[in-house]
């Protein structure tokens, strides 16, 4: 494919291979950008913003509920590009197609709803007479830079809302999975939307990542990623605004009242799907110690019941990871928990980029398999003598982006959302919960800001204060 760059589709004699994770096969080539291609790409996406003003919330309404309808119309090409790309098996990338239709819908329908607001500035000693209100407007030009793991809804997470406030976008896909991202590149422009505003580059982060976060032209860093590379996009970004959604080894929390059957199915939901290679997969699962062993007893036939495969074909439920690489340190990460006294109860075999699911049980914090994010298919599980001892436990890092607890108690329910420090806490459900429109972020190293659309528009605009005197 082309990269959409200066209202146009180019290409470059520099390519790069889009890879099959599973069988190493070539699915295509893109372009591979250059710093004069960023640019060309901001000095583009002026222009597109200029053009974006014409535009009223009406109009952005109306062209993202039309890109809405042409991802319904694209949605099974949609899946298969992201699971020939990433790696994703097909149910999930059918998931995640239509979750990237619902997010393009709420950007639309939360354009018409960015409100001002009347201050009544004679509530201030001496300022009789005055009237104030508020204006939000876009910040102008946002660079959006995207990971591979959801290679489609992340983007739209970022390019709806950003067009939706009325600004124009660079959008940098990850490396491994540019395709997606074009396809929605293509459809937003099929919609209508001015030429200028979305530019699609491709092409090495490490080469043209710092060119583009730098550039005084760009107001606003969307990112989501791993917390290095967040953190030094915010050291280069300088005096702009960011959000920043970075990693996590995510908490389940398991008490003594628990249904383990129901926190079973949950955990291997949301521990293994996507190869575990989501921010919020639950990482690290902490047991009282009265129901581990019957907790280990649930999981591990639910564990044992995923198949394996090429993502593409229909039963399949775990595909390989993106790279063989990642494939290669989980397995690392494994062999060190168990040769520092974890037990491996299933799983953890590679063939090339595939990882079999695994539970690592007698897991301790001290572990990297507990201390990093994994982002692979394992799961460690640890005891816990009460829940003083779990909370202490879920907290015991310095990520805080998803957490979760199993319980019927009301009062350790509210222990454990008011004391476990992270952005979501979700009760009796996994650690992999999220709808599209809710405020979506993390604490600690986890990131900053919010995203979901309405959070979203918020981020990506300015507010300002008109005073009228008389």
């Amino acid at each position: 494919m082309k990269m959409h760059l200066n209202g146009e589709w180019v290409s470059r004699d520099n390519v790069q291979e889009v890879l099959n994770p599973y069988d190493n096969s070539v699915v295509d080539t893109v372009p591979l950008a250059s710093v004069e291609d960023v640019a060309t790409a901001v000095n583009s996406a002026e222009r597109g913003f200029k053009a974006m003003k014409s535009l009223s919330s009406h109009d952005r309404y109306s062209l993202l509920m039309r890109a809405s309808e042409l991802i319904e119309e694209r949605k099974e090409d949609l899946a298969r590009t992201i699971t020939l790309e990433e790696g994703k098996v097909i149910s999930e990338g059918r998931v995640e197609a239509d979750r990237c239709k619902q997010t393009i819908i709420v950007s639309a329908e939360e354009a018409k709803r960015i409100q001002s607001e009347v201050l009544p500035l004679d509530a201030a000693p001496g300022n009789e007479g005055k009237f104030g209100f508020t204006l939000r407007v876009p910040v102008g030009i946002v660079a959006a830079i995207s990971p591979f793991n959801f290679p489609l809804n992340l983007v739209a997470h970022k390019i709806g809302p950003a067009l939706a406030a009325g600004n124009a976008v660079v959008l940098k896909p990850a490396s491994d999975t540019p395709l997606s991202a074009l396809k929605l590149t293509e459809i937003m422009l099929d919609a209508g939307f001015p030429p200028e505003a979305i530019q699609c580059i491709t092409g090495s982060g490490a080469i043209i990542g710092n060119a583009l976060v730098s550039n005084s032209k760009i107001r606003k860093v969307t990112f989501t990623g791993s917390q290095e590379v967040g953190e030094q996009i915010c050291k280069t970004a300088g005096l702009k605004k960011v959000t920043m959604e970075l990693g996590s080894n995510s908490p389940l929390i398991v008490l003594p009242d628990a249904d383990l059957e129901k926190v079973a199915q949950a955990t291997t939901q949301s521990g293994f799907s996507n190869a575990g290679q989501v921010c919020i997969s639950t990482q690290r699962v902490i047991v009282d110690k009265s129901v581990y062993g019957d907790y280990l007893d649930a999981l591990l036939p639910v564990v044992e019941s995923l198949t394996m495969g090429n993502p593409i074909d229909d039963p399949v439920k775990v595909g390989p990871m993106v790279r063989e690489g990642d494939a290669v340190r989980v397995s690392e990460w494994i062999d060190e928990a168990v040769s520092s006294g974890a037990k491996l109860l299933t799983g953890g075999e590679r063939e090339r980029a595939s990882v079999s699911p695994a539970i690592i049980a007698d897991a301790r914090p001290d572990m990297r398999i507990c201390k990093e994010e994994l982002f692979g298919p394992a799961v460690t599980v640890m005891p816990a003598q009460n829940i003083d001892e779990a909370i202490a436990l879920a907290n015991d890092t310095r990520f805080g982006l998803s957490a979760a607890c199993f319980t019927e108690n009301l009062d350790h329910a509210l222990r454990f959302a008011l004391e476990v420090e992270s952005g979501n806490l979700n009760i009796n459900s996994g650690t992999q919960f999220r709808a599209d429109f809710m405020p979506y972020g993390g604490l600690k190293d986890s990131g900053m800001g919010k995203e979901g659309p309405k959070y979203a528009i918020e981020e990506m605009t300015e507010l300002k204060m008109v005073i009228i005197h008389r």
